[in-house]
């Protein structure tokens, strides 16, 4: 029910595209997928931003097969990029997409603490958003700084070396 009838990448956007598809050589052009992906999710986060109550980044069907069209290529690989890569959101979430790692390291840590620290402060479980629409939590898969564990990734802000109260602040 929320995904859209249809999406156009903005006449700024269409720029960029164009600009990204550039980079590979020719024949090449749906190594771009990727980044034409990154670029739907962005354009989403800040069109949603203005909605009541506002929606964070995420990639809906309608871009993906906009993106196939756009490198000729068959919707299919398109949505088997975007769902296997944690990096991309195919539903909706919220403004601020809170993404705590929960593997060994920051386990051993003390994510756990940094996750019940999460919840309680913002009143929602894991894979839930907040009804005013502005937070989803998240647990992922190793966010790459191990030796700075726990971590969390906010939008594209990385936070290390955290506590419960941090997470709380």
């Amino acid at each position: 029910p929320y995904q859209p009838a249809s999406f156009e990448f903005s006449n700024a956007n269409k720029k960029v595209v164009e600009e990204l598809i550039a980079r590979y050589p020719q024949g090449r052009q749906q190594s771009a997928v990727m980044p034409l992906l990154d670029l739907a999710q962005r354009q989403v986060a800040v069109e949603g931003a203005k909605a009541s109550p506002p929606v964070g980044g995420w990639i809906p069907r309608a871009a993906m097969d906009h993106i196939a069209q756009t490198l000729d290529m068959p919707p299919i690989k398109v949505y088997e990029v975007a769902t296997f890569y944690s990096m991309y959101n195919t539903a909706p979430v919220g403004k601020y997409l809170i993404q705590i790692c929960g593997t060994t390291p920051c386990w051993l840590c003390g994510c756990n603490n940094v996750i019940k620290a999460c919840k309680d402060k913002i009143g929602i479980g894991m894979n839930e958003t907040s009804k005013d629409g502005l937070f989803t939590l998240m647990e992922v898969e190793c966010l790459g700084a191990c030796v700075n564990a726990p971590m969390v990734q906010i939008n594209d802000d990385y936070f290390e070396d955290l506590t419960a109260e941090d997470a709380k602040r």
